[in-house]
């Protein structure tokens, strides 16, 4: 992957990019970042908005986008994103 200038929306001091179905958060001039994908949706029953479901959770190697640390998967954006940061912050302070 490949660095793209610009500004972006920051949580925490990294960046956070959606692109589709497809959310990247972390510096990838750091060890490894987040990457969450959008599965699937379902109605909100009082907006009738769509809201995303399912959630697939991978942290992948900065130096090699091939290479899955983690990878799993939970229901709820709010969920997927909060166990994906845990399981980033704890890579990043692995030794």
């Amino acid at each position: 992957m490949e660095l793209v200038e610009g500004k972006y929306l920051e949580y925490k001091d990294r960046p956070l990019v959606r692109e589709g179905n497809t959310i990247c958060y972390g510096d990838k001039t750091e060890k490894c970042f987040l990457l969450l994908e959008i599965m699937s949706y379902k109605k909100d029953e009082q907006s009738g908005e769509d809201l995303p479901d399912k959630i697939f959770i991978q942290i992948i190697d900065s130096n090699d986008p091939n290479k899955i640390l983690k990878q799993g998967d939970k229901n709820g954006l709010y969920d997927a994103f909060s166990l994906g940061l845990v399981w980033l912050e704890r890579e990043l302070n692995a030794k």
